[in-house]
């Protein structure tokens, strides 16, 4: 029921919705147009290691401390991005398997069976590839997809564009192959419970860097955050991750819910038609009057940001909030822009 829901038109849904962006979470049951681009933000390496260090020095929670508790019996985990000066990793890939017409998952080994990638959340990483016949190498940031803690690989999900060198090249990799990927790249830095409503807004595969928050949350028990997920598209074969997300919306109905729009929509398409528009936003989002309790996430192409938020003035700078965020009357404190 709740995913028929979860694809209404924005207008249909009403007072209702506009009572679940507002309103509390209650207690779970049983575990605790045009094409889109990718936009994904990122800042110097040396942020790496800032970030990481003020990881370290804040208040660690129950699983925090368990997880020293382990750390201090069997050591830290080995980690394969360390930042900093490390320079570029060289991973084989394992794995490439098509996920819809234009989009792969590409699974990269890591130098060690049992390491981790290192990257936290919520961070990115650099690819570099040169061709044959290249003056320079071509770099591209990526995020992760992949469980900050999984071991032995890192996956990503790339969609390959027309005269894109970098995404052409990933998607031509046969297993075996190798990539130079180095990182972490920080964005924004996550804990749990840092607010208590965050909503993305996403477009194609802007959901990266989305995904990897609200896997973050929803994965840790302690973390009670709530979320709300707007996702533009062009077609219904577009969504990615759609499995996780109806996963999540099925086991946390009071704390997860996924609004969908899509360009051209098939016949019985029971969500948004055309962009994501201000009257979806205004419908779905929380309350701007929640002040630091509440966050917006935006991740998608260049369009996506001058419609909605305004762009990023570079990797370091936020810029001014603009757009229909800015209509609305939220404030430049409670945007990121990944």
């Amino acid at each position: 029921m709740f995913a028929r829901q979860a694809l209404r038109p924005a207008k249909t849904l009403g007072q209702h919705v506009r009572r679940y962006a507002s309103e509390a979470p209650k207690a779970e049951k049983g575990m605790g147009s045009k094409p889109l681009y990718f936009g994904v933000g990122f800042a110097a390496i040396a942020g790496g290691y800032a970030y990481l260090r003020r990881q370290q020095d804040a208040p660690k929670s129950a699983s925090d401390a368990a997880a020293s508790v382990k750390e201090a019996v069997t050591g830290p985990p080995k980690v394969a991005f360390k930042g900093g000066d490390q320079g570029f990793l060289s991973l084989v890939l394992e794995k490439s398997e098509l996920v819809n017409h234009n989009t792969k998952r590409l699974i990269f080994s890591l130098p060690e069976e049992d390491m981790e990638s290192g990257l936290p959340v919520a961070s990115a990483v650099i690819t570099k590839y040169k061709g044959p016949e290249w003056e320079k190498p071509v770099i591209r940031p990526y995020t992760p997809v992949s469980d900050v803690d999984q071991k032995g690989t890192v996956e990503f999900l790339v969609k390959r564009y027309d005269k894109g060198p970098m995404s052409e090249h990933l998607h031509s990799m046969k297993p075996g192959q190798r990539l130079d990927i180095k990182g972490p790249i920080p964005k924004y830095p996550w804990s749990p419970n840092k607010h208590e409503h965050v909503a993305m807004i996403a477009g194609g595969t802007g959901i990266s860097p989305c995904w990897q928050v609200i896997n973050a949350i929803f994965k840790n028990p302690e973390d009670k955050t709530k979320v709300t997920l707007v996702f533009g598209n062009l077609t219904d074969e577009d969504i990615l991750l759609k499995k996780e997300l109806a996963h999540l919306e099925n086991m946390y109905p009071q704390r997860f819910r996924a609004f969908y729009t899509l360009d051209t929509p098939p016949e019985q398409w029971q969500g948004g038609k055309g962009v994501v528009s201000k009257e979806l936003l205004k419908t779905v989002l929380p309350e701007p009057k929640e002040g630091e309790k509440i966050k917006i996430f935006v991740c998608g192409p260049p369009g996506m940001y001058k419609a909605i938020s305004g762009g990023k003035k570079s990797p370091s700078d936020q810029g001014e909030l603009s757009g229909i965020l800015k209509e609305l009357g939220y404030s430049k404190d409670q945007v990121y822009k990944f």
